[in-house]
């Protein structure tokens, strides 16, 4: 591991060291936890983007063969 320094604010700290005793973790542990579970979220986020950016290119297309289909009938 590597050691690092983070400035943040004081309330911020306290508030980090409340759930650390809470969760029964060191600072540290907590940090390294929140800070995975943030990449996670990050990385479901840029999965999703990229999913509806693609579903959108080819949707048009692939729904278009259906047009003729869909048509109501002549009478």
């Amino acid at each position: 591991m590597e050691t690092i320094q983070v400035v943040i604010e004081k309330e911020l700290l306290r508030a980090t060291d409340r759930a650390a005793r809470k969760r029964r973790l060191n600072r540290s542990a907590l940090v390294r936890e929140a800070l995975r579970a943030h990449l996670r979220r990050l990385s479901t986020v840029e999965r999703e983007r990229r999913d509806r950016a693609g579903y959108g290119e080819t949707a048009d297309a692939e729904f278009a063969i259906w047009g003729g289909v869909t048509a109501w009938p002549d009478e």
